[in-house]
């Protein structure tokens, strides 16, 4: 005899209701496709910025790879 787990449930990111976080529920963590859909149409329309001033792709203030430091390693340490 087996004992089935309960369903893991977490709240929807679009409109806060339970919503089974499993393989079976195809739109998780959403509750559902109208969820997915509006956070995705968000998302889109880049309702989901973060706060700051712009940056001028044209400039030096972008980070690349040739601007962080190298790393450091351990002595004896290739």
């Amino acid at each position: 005899m087996t004992a089935e787990s309960p369903v893991r449930q977490v709240p929807c990111p679009g409109c806060r209701r339970p919503a089974a976080f499993t393989p079976e529920n195809r739109w998780r963590p959403f509750c559902s496709e109208r969820c997915k859909t509006g956070d995705l149409g968000a998302w889109a329309s880049n309702a989901y910025v973060i706060e700051g001033p712009p940056i001028d792709e044209s400039s030096d203030q972008m980070a690349g790879p040739d601007t962080y430091p190298a790393p450091t390693h351990p002595p004896g340490r290739a």
